[in-house]
């Protein structure tokens, strides 16, 4: 039986960040699709299917959301909000990627329902690439 291929959309501005988690995921034994959209207007096109990601084959719903916070145009949790109060879109799971270790920004996210929040410096700023922590939340929600 051939395993599922899990469709991932990778809300994150900076490229490096990308490149990033995107090689992490590569080397995971996860069978996945990384799609990215690097700011929060775009992240919500992508979701309702507008403008350049009007095609639904090309850009299908995700199975997991890896959310930053800190987002140009608009930010996470105003993204975060509009996922879990669309009908649509409010069963799939989220999980906040970033580096915010503020108290109101956890607890926030966590009212309005993410699944999991990792903090970036674990990996990111330490450039060790080990995310055990975001792999075992993906294998655990999809």
């Amino acid at each position: 039986m051939e395993e599922k291929e899990i469709k991932i959309l990778l809300i994150e501005d900076l490229e490096e960040h990308v490149l990033i988690i995107r090689t992490v995921l590569e080397r995971s034994r996860l069978r996945n699709r990384v799609f990215v959209a690097s700011d929060g207007e775009a992240a919500l096109d992508f979701l309702y299917n507008r403008g350049d990601y009007a095609d639904e084959k090309k850009y299908p719903k995700p199975d997991i959301i890896l959310l930053d916070l800190r987002l140009p145009k608009l930010d996470g949790i105003e993204v975060l909000e509009q996922i879990k109060h669309e009908e649509e879109l409010k069963d799939i799971p989220v999980v906040v990627l970033t580096s915010s270790a503020r108290d109101d920004d956890i607890i926030k996210t966590y009212e309005e329902g993410v699944k999991s929040y990792i903090l970036k410096s674990a990996f990111i700023v330490q450039k060790r690439g080990k995310m055990e922590g975001l792999l075992d939340a993906i294998i655990s929600l999809v």
